[in-house]
Order: structure tokens, then C-alpha cells, then sequence
């Protein structure tokens, strides 16, 4: 049974003061609770503003994003993990998790969160002390310490060596196994989204639309190199705009 959260987009207009048209106009998106939905596109196309919408981040636009049927800037805070894992330098690892509530966070809560991200012994390791994987990790589990329904992922693999993405993409898959949250996951890659997620969806065009929207039956764990290289080509195709 999933335990992520169904978000519904209805963007009847976004544009930015002094752009020459809107990014996002008349854009309808639905995902199911529990789905790990990639989002594919040019850069500039809108993808980032569109986690951001979906996150309560950006509020100036005329529409409506509901996140299980609540207005996204009055739902649960959503919280990012970013290609930059904007961690605090004076804290520690389990502070940076703490700093994100209001309250705090004692460590009978952190230490766990870390322990399941495979930072076990880092609890007083600083941002610098850590390797960058290590500081991805740890923003992995500052997301889960805030929301383990609904996460937004922008962009988490750039500038990684392949062996390290590699690393991160099964510790991802397991925390999706584990926790079952919604998962929106940015991205200029279609490895990633063949790799991760159970459905593409691919954006193009000003103001931006969907051009491919399908599910990957296969789960993620049984996807072989063949059947990724697969699903590569087919995003590509649809970036090309042959499948429509």
C-alpha cells in the first residue's frame, strides 16, 4: 500500500516579471500516491519552477496545486533534495537534520535517520569532513526527517562520477522500497528516470507542455542494462518529439 501523497497541478498561467510569455499556461498534471514520476526536459523548460510549485515555494501563479486534496502552500511542508545538498557548515550532521525543525530534532530521531542513508558514525562529522556522496546522503535524510511522503528531487546526481551515482541511485531505490513516497524527480537525464522512475513524463514547448506521458511496468530493481539502455532511447525519442 503506498504511503506518498497524490498531488493534482492545474497551472492556468505561471510567468516570471519581464519574460516575454508564460513558462506554464493551461498545465494539468495528476500523480498517484506512491509514484516515482520523473520529469524530463530542456533546460529552461520549467521543470525546477514546477517542483518548486508543487513544493509551496513559489506562489506567484494563477491556479491551483493540491497536495492530498490541500492547497500546496497550507499542506505538509515538502522538503528538496537539491544537486547542491545545502548543508549548514557550523552544524554537524545530525544538526543539520535538527535545523530544519522549529523544534529541533533530538537524536533518538536524527541518528536513525542517518543510520538509513549509511552515514552511521557521522552524527558529528561536519559538512567539510564529509565526501560530497556523504553530503548527498545527508541531505537525503534531512528530506525524509521532514516529509517521508512526498519527495522532490532537483537535479540530485549532476556533477557526480558515475561510479558514485551508481551508489546514490540504489540507496534512492531503497528508500523508495522502504518508505513508498511520492517522488518527483527533475532531471536532464533520461538514465536517471530509467533508472528510478515508473513514469516519464516529458515537457517541451513555450508555454511548456507535456509531449510523453507513460509508466515503466518493469520494477526498477529488475531492470537490466539492456532494458535501460531501452527506456533511454524511448525518452530520447520523445524529446525528439517522434513519440508523441
Amino acid at each position: 500500500m503506498a504511503h506518498g501523497t497524490t498531488i493534482d497541478i492545474s497551472v492556468d498561467r505561471k510567468q516570471f516579471t519581464g519574460s516575454a510569455g508564460a513558462l506554464f499556461e493551461d498545465f494539468k498534471l495528476s500523480i498517484k500516491a506512491g509514484e516515482v514520476v520523473a520529469l524530463i526536459g530542456s533546460s529552461g523548460i520549467g521543470k525546477t519552477t514546477l517542483l518548486r510549485l508543487i513544493g509551496g515555494i513559489e506562489r506567484d501563479f494563477a491556479g491551483q496545486i493540491l497536495i492530498a486534496g490541500v492547497k500546496a502552500d497550507d499542506a505538509p511542508p515538502s522538503r528538496f533534495v537539491f544537486q547542491d545538498a545545502r548543508l549548514l557548515p557550523w552544524l554537524d550532521a545530525a544538526g543539520n537534520i535538527a535545523a530544519v525543525h522549529p523544534k529541533g530534532l533530538p537524536d533518538e530521531r536524527a541518528l536513525p535517520l542517518l543510520a538509513r542513508v549509511g552515514l552511521s558514525g557521522y552524527e558529528r562529522a561536519f559538512p567539510q569532513q564529509l565526501s560530497g556522496g556523504m553530503q548527498r546522503r545527508l541531505g537525503l535524510a534531512r528530506a525524509l526527517s521532514v516529509n517521508s511522503r512526498l519527495l522532490l528531487l532537483d537535479e540530485p546526481f549532476v556533477s557526480l562520477d558515475r561510479l558514485l551515482i551508481d551508489e546514490l541511485q540504489r540507496l534512492f531505490l531503497s528508500v523508495f522500497r522502504a518508505e513508498k513516497p511520492t517522488v518527483v524527480l527533475v532531471s536532464h537525464s533520461p538514465e536517471d528516470a530509467a533508472r528510478l522512475a515508473d513514469r516519464v513524463v516529458v515537457l517541451d514547448h513555450r508555454p511548456a507542455r507535456i509531449i510523453a506521458d507513460f509508466q515503466i511496468k518493469q520494477p526498477p530493481e529488475e531492470r537490466s542494462p539492456t532494458d535501460i539502455l531501452s527506456l533511454v532511447e524511448k525518452i530520447k525519442s520523445c524529446e525528439r518529439g517522434s513519440v508523441q
